[in-house]
């Protein structure tokens, strides 16, 4: 006897509960499963009236309640615990149900766990999901890639419990592992964003003297313009919060220690395997793994002098620290949708760059006003570069005399702006026809014969010896 449950879903931590919540909320019966016990209890007793969630204590009785075909969430650590959770299941299922990796996994997972499954007769979506605790619970956003035919049937649930923005936040976004790949890189323009934040409240508070509470209210205003975004809202109301314990604005009583789950870091290998540059993201990936090193940055701070008499900050400092943020932000994001179009097109993925930012306008972590722009720039320039777009490409040609004076007024106080200075160095990279890898080149040549092409003889590859 076939059971009535239209979806299961397994995994029952911050996201995994509030998607199983979301979807019964949305109407839909759930199935909930969870290694823990006292996890399916906690969600079954979060159920509102006349809502149809059912626990089940084993994978067996998950498949025993679904409706065929099958339909199953994963919400479970990445790596082992999926191939552990999909283990499980695999004697249980029959040929056309359907798994959903909706947790961070590698795009390289994804892939080889899609080709083992349908060996199986069974089908697999990878899907990103960005919100975070309440974004699960109100309305994420969300990526699945895989099958088309697969996400079809998905769709009627996913369109219900997703956010809105201009329209509900999930697409379709390519086959393949472009759900995941297209979350990693959301994850890693992430990561620089946030750098980018912190290295603005450093500027504020170490260089100019700033107060928690002043730069919660300069961040406050800020959000009310361009800059406008979910990750600056919060920055601003964490910036507020006072520690009742010692009377302390709180960020001064959490250690400089940031943690990462590795999504980040993915995003910039893989940046690198496609030889696509993401200075920005390595500088805010780099800069967690140095926070990391608290002992040493402890015993050099005792050794190690910065500048003596560092410039104080003239009338126009805000405006520059402003224009710096915007400039570098801007450059984040362009390099992470280099980072999709280059992949997509490599891998034949089809992505839709415009509609990638459109559902990232709501629900997500990165929702931000700058994806208006990244949008439409995407709609006018479908083949790229985005930074010729003339309206983000001009933007950062209106900002860099604000964004060039902030990050030299960053090394004039020994404050440390990584992803700033790399975004701006990037900006200044691409703007040139002539880079000094003409000696990069002379020098390979030089010491291992690796030849070069001429200025004055395109088409060949020549060998000189050098005296």
């Amino acid at each position: 006897m076939h059971g009535t449950s239209q979806i299961g879903v397994v995994g029952l931590g911050t996201m995994g509960r509030g998607l199983a919540l979301n979807l019964a909320r949305a109407g839909f019966a759930v199935a909930v499963h969870d290694r823990v016990p006292a996890e399916i209890a906690a969600t079954l007793a979060r159920l509102g009236p006349g809502q149809r969630m059912s626990g089940a204590a084993t994978p067996h009785e998950v498949a025993a309640a679904l409706q065929r075909p099958r339909r199953l969430l994963l919400l479970v650590g990445a790596g082992q615990p999926v191939d552990d959770a999909i283990g499980g299941f695999l004697p249980l299922l029959e040929p056309g149900d359907l798994l959903v990796d909706a947790g961070n996994s590698h795009p390289d997972d994804t892939e080889r766990r899609e080709a083992t499954l349908a060996a199986a007769g069974l089908r697999f979506l990878g899907m990103g999901v960005s919100g975070g605790e309440q974004g699960a619970l109100e309305g994420p956003s969300l990526m699945p890639g895989g099958a088309r035919d697969a996400y079809a049937e998905l769709a009627p649930l996913l369109v219900r419990i997703a956010a809105q923005a201009d329209g509900p936040c999930v697409a379709h976004v390519g086959t393949g592992a472009a759900g995941h790949f297209v979350k990693v890189v959301h994850n890693g323009i992430e990561y620089g964003d946030m750098q980018l934040i912190a290295e603005c409240y450093d500027l504020l508070r170490t260089a100019a003297g700033r107060s928690c509470a002043e730069i919660a209210e300069t961040f406050a205003g800020w959000n009310r313009g361009p800059l406008g975004s979910y990750l600056l809202e919060i920055s601003a109301r964490v910036l507020r919060a006072v520690d009742p314990a010692t009377g302390l604005p709180m960020v001064d009583v959490v250690l400089d220690r940031a943690g990462q789950k590795g999504t980040g870091r993915w995003a910039s290998e893989l940046a690198l395997r496609h030889g696509v540059p993401a200075p920005t993201i390595h500088a805010a990936v780099a800069a967690r793994c140095l926070s990391e090193r608290k002992q040493e940055r402890l015993a050099a701070s005792r050794v190690l002098r910065g500048p003596d008499r560092p410039p104080p900050p003239g009338p126009g400092f805000l405006d520059a620290l402003h224009g710096a943020l915007l400039g570098s932000r801007i450059s984040c994001y362009l390099q992470g949708f280099d980072l999709l179009a280059t992949a997509g097109t490599e891998r034949r993925w089809g992505l839709d760059l415009a509609e990638i930012a459109r559902i990232w306008k709501g629900g997500c972590i990165l929702r931000a006003r700058l994806l208006d722009e990244v949008q439409a720039a995407c709609r006018r320039q479908p083949q790229g570069p985005l930074l010729l777009d003339p309206g983000l490409g001009g933007t950062l040609l209106r900002l860099q005399d604000r964004w060039r004076e902030t990050v030299g007024f960053a090394a004039a106080h020994g404050v440390p702006a990584p992803a700033m200075a790399a975004s701006l160095a990037w900006f200044d990279s691409c703007r040139r026809a002539v880079l000094p890898q003409n000696l990069t080149q002379a020098q390979r040549d030089l010491f291992g014969a690796h030849t070069f092409e001429r200025t004055d003889r395109p088409g060949g590859c020549f060998h000189h010896d050098w005296p």
